[in-house]
């Protein structure tokens, strides 16, 4: 008869010391030391260690491992208690069972019974095949399980081997996927059915690798080198959050003065209103201590998203890239924006967006794919966010393009602009062809220099209340900070409903 440190020993070796092996060959660490990796020292309290499946087809029954294949507890993440679930490739190559996602339901029920964040750790070759259906309702309890934590509490995912089929719904429904260079896919369809399909040849790496999603798709909001990379990198993005929606982040001491001024963004933006900058040599300064800490970088990058913090306090980034696609907003760039938009008032993390932006990307393309549709989603969340809403136009602001990115009457609380900004339904020279077609050129040129006096500035808007204060770049961090402050206790509830319709 095994004794209790016997029993435990095996539960800790999952699929073995052959199977812990290949994969430290693979370049990829085990379940547990992934858990350690990424909870405090000392924290992790393991749940259901010595759980087994109980299928009986295909000869399984002689292959019972303890855990099956799944690791599951909870923890601190600098000092807070987490909750974590790990698939163990090691041990039925990870493959999901009717028993081991009842562990994962159960972390994830206590999770959201205890107001915690959750964090996914997949690495699995999918569902159980030989458990059949039961494996797929399996994934259908965790999918559920994801749909009611959302928006109450933090769900992170990393994909650290392969996630396939509809493995890749549960990290979709969470808040934000992590993804490893060179280790890490997600398909619907792997490339062998593919290629039965539609005839293409392509790797697991280019179909779905970790460039893939981070570039292209906008599926992995975070590409890392290694997992270890990986790991940190969510401990630090936990610390801008809150633990639940009922919390507020905490706040981080800072030396950094609230009242600093930012002499060098005087020489920023370009006289030229044609020349890009770079939008984040306007966001970093403002931010305590510099630091940005960016979301989806390579994706979408015509506008920037992220986590910054102010007088020691979280803050959501919203802004436009002139040094991308002249900062113009597309289909991708909506969805980018919407998503963060919503996540932050969620998590009752307020926004401040900087704005320089000439309009949305025109062309079939993007009228095809249906850029009213996703540019509309910019607008719902904006307008339905209801925390503290900064707003700073840095240069351009115009058209439909003013109106979505937190303009005074989607509801921005703050709304200032530097004395460059230009505020108008177009730039002068397309105005001007417009309304004045039959004029000769000349005519044409004298009156966009007359278009120009009076919108390229913000002082027509300021004297009509939509601009609440024009300031001078070096006082943005003072200004966003006092507005930040004012707001801080701002209260506002959207009419009751049992959810909004948002254009998806």
């Amino acid at each position: 008869m095994m004794n209790f440190e016997e029993i435990n020993q095996q539960a800790l070796q999952g699929g073995g010391v052959d199977k812990i092996e290949k994969q430290h060959a693979a370049g990829k660490l085990t379940a547990r030391e992934r858990i350690h990796h990424l909870l405090d020292e000392g924290t992790f309290c393991e749940l259901d260690r010595l759980v087994t499946h109980r299928c009986h087809d295909f000869g399984m029954e002689k292959k019972q491992i303890a855990g099956d294949g799944m690791v599951t507890g909870y923890g601190k993440i600098d000092g807070r208690l987490t909750f974590v679930y790990a698939y163990d490739f090691t041990a039925h190559g990870g493959s999901l069972s009717e028993t081991n996602a009842a562990k994962v339901v159960k972390v994830q029920q206590l999770a959201l019974k205890n107001g915690a964040p959750i964090v996914a750790l997949n690495d699995s070759g999918g569902a159980r095949i030989q458990e059949g259906i039961s494996s797929l309702a399996g994934y259908a309890s965790i999918f559920y399980q994801n749909t009611m934590a959302s928006g109450v509490i933090p769900q992170i995912s990393a994909i650290l081997g392969p996630c396939a089929g509809g493995a890749c719904y549960s990290p979709a429904l969470t808040d934000f996927i992590f993804m490893v260079k060179g280790h890490s896919n997600m398909f619907i369809t792997g490339p062998d059915v593919v290629k039965t399909v539609t005839n293409e040849e392509v790797s697991k790496e280019e179909l779905g690798g970790a460039d893939a999603h981070g570039t292209r798709s906008g599926v992995a909001h975070f590409v890392c080198n290694t997992e270890e990379e990986t790991l940190m990198s969510i401990r630090e993005l936990l610390s801008f959050l809150p633990s639940n929606n009922m919390d507020e982040a905490s706040v981080r001491k800072t030396k950094d003065s609230p009242t600093r001024y930012l002499e060098g963004l005087e020489k920023v933006i370009p006289s030229d209103p044609n020349l890009p900058y770079d939008m984040m040599d306007v966001i970093q300064p403002v931010l305590d201590d510099e630091y940005f800490f960016e979301v989806m970088p390579h994706f979408a990058r015509n506008i920037i998203v992220g986590f910054g913090r102010m007088a020691g306090r979280p803050v959501g980034i919203v802004a436009n890239q002139p040094m991308y696609l002249a900062g113009v907003l597309d289909i991708d760039a909506s969805d980018k924006a919407a998503r963060f938009i919503r996540f932050c008032d969620c998590f009752n993390i307020p926004l401040v967006t900087f704005e320089d932006v000439p309009g949305f990307l025109p062309g079939t393309v993007q009228e095809h794919h249906g850029i009213i549709r996703h540019g509309a989603k910019i607008v719902y969340a904006y307008a339905e966010a209801t925390v503290p809403k900064v707003t700073i136009i840095t240069r351009k602001s115009y058209g439909g393009a003013y109106i979505v990115m937190s303009s005074k009457m989607i509801g921005g609380d703050i709304n200032l602009a530097y004395p460059q900004a230009e505020i108008a339904v177009m730039g002068a020279a397309g105005a001007v062809n417009i309304l004045y077609r039959k004029a000769s050129e000349e005519e044409k040129a004298d009156i966009v220099r007359q278009y120009e006096e009076k919108f390229s500035n913000p002082y027509r808007a300021a004297e009509r209340g939509l601009i609440d204060e024009v300031i001078l770049p070096k006082d943005t961090r003072k200004r966003i900070i006092q507005s930040l402050e004012m707001l801080r206790n701002k209260s506002v509830s959207n009419p009751p409903k049992k959810h909004g319709n948002m254009p998806l």
